[in-house]
């Protein structure tokens, strides 16, 4: 039994977790959250604000009803412990990939991708990482800390290696990350320019997409922890996202909505419909 507990379930997530191919999960932790915390509250919020949307998408033709899919809640851990917050992390990833089954997290800061990064990897030695994100992620430590929302590509490079990542969107660091970059991550700055041919590149191989919705600029997602002004728009998202449609993606992970910055409801609607469309490229 997978030590999670039930919330409502993401529209059209319905699928029992045995029939299921693809199951979402929600870590709620902001425990290295380094400006304004927060995104603890965004699997909850997401799943309620997922009944504004359709189950089908006109951008993709694929309707959610198509496939079966199951949100299996979240994982239940502890707050105040990163390294223990990992940990049940990774065990339900482990087990949801010992199913034969995808994995899709919903967080949560963005350090909550690396136990499902390491899970994969363990199941697949040749993964790649297609990241979308405002910042690099590439310090090797935040203020000391090794395992930090600034530091997780960093971490994710610790077990891939160099030119495995391939890094979209990014605009925000310090010098030292993008030189760093320059012989280690590939890295398109500002927007999704060269994801076309990075996907040809990555054709047949397992692939991680993991979404830091800050890649948006923040008129169009303000509800965020480190909001990062330049951004990509939500077009430019929704495009990027059916260029990927058919990669051999093994898992993905949507990251760092912190709803309560955006009363408006905008930006928990914007994380919710990408949710949709990574979830059908996915079960896809």
């Amino acid at each position: 039994m997978l030590n999670t507990y039930s919330t409502s379930s993401f529209i059209g997530f319905d699928s029992n977790y045995e029939d299921s191919t693809v199951v979402m999960f929600g870590a709620p932790f902001d425990g290295t959250t380094s400006f304004r915390p927060g995104t603890r509250f965004a699997p909850a919020q997401i799943r309620i604000d997922s009944y504004g949307l359709e189950t089908y998408s006109p951008y993709l033709d694929l309707d959610l009803e198509d496939f079966k899919i199951s949100d299996i809640g979240d994982v239940d851990m502890p707050f105040g412990n990163t390294e223990k917050a990992l940990e049940a992390i990774k065990t339900t990833s482990k087990a949801i990939i010992g199913d034969e089954k995808k994995p899709l997290l919903i967080g949560g800061e963005h350090l909550v991708s690396l136990p499902v990064i390491e899970s994969l990897y363990n199941a697949y030695p040749d993964l790649h990482i297609i990241h979308f994100d405002a910042h690099t992620d590439l310090r090797e430590d935040y203020m000391g800390e090794k395992l930090s929302h600034a530091t997780v590509i960093r971490r994710a490079h610790d077990i891939l290696g160099d030119n495995r990542i391939y890094q979209f969107g990014i605009r925000s660091g310090t010098r030292e990350e993008f030189k760093w970059s320059n012989d280690h991550t590939i890295m398109n700055k500002f927007d999704l320019s060269t994801l076309e041919s990075a996907v040809k590149n990555l054709s047949g191989k397992p692939v991680y997409l993991t979404i830091d919705l800050d890649v948006l600029d923040p008129s169009v997602f303000s509800g965020t922890g480190t909001p990062e002004p330049g951004g990509i728009t939500m077009k430019e998202l929704l495009n990027g996202i059916n260029i990927m449609k058919d990669l051999n993606l093994v898992g993905a992970d949507v990251v760092e909505l912190s709803p309560s910055f955006d009363t408006s409801g905008v930006s928990t609607a914007v994380a919710c419909k990408v949710i949709r469309e990574v979830s059908l490229i996915l079960a896809k």
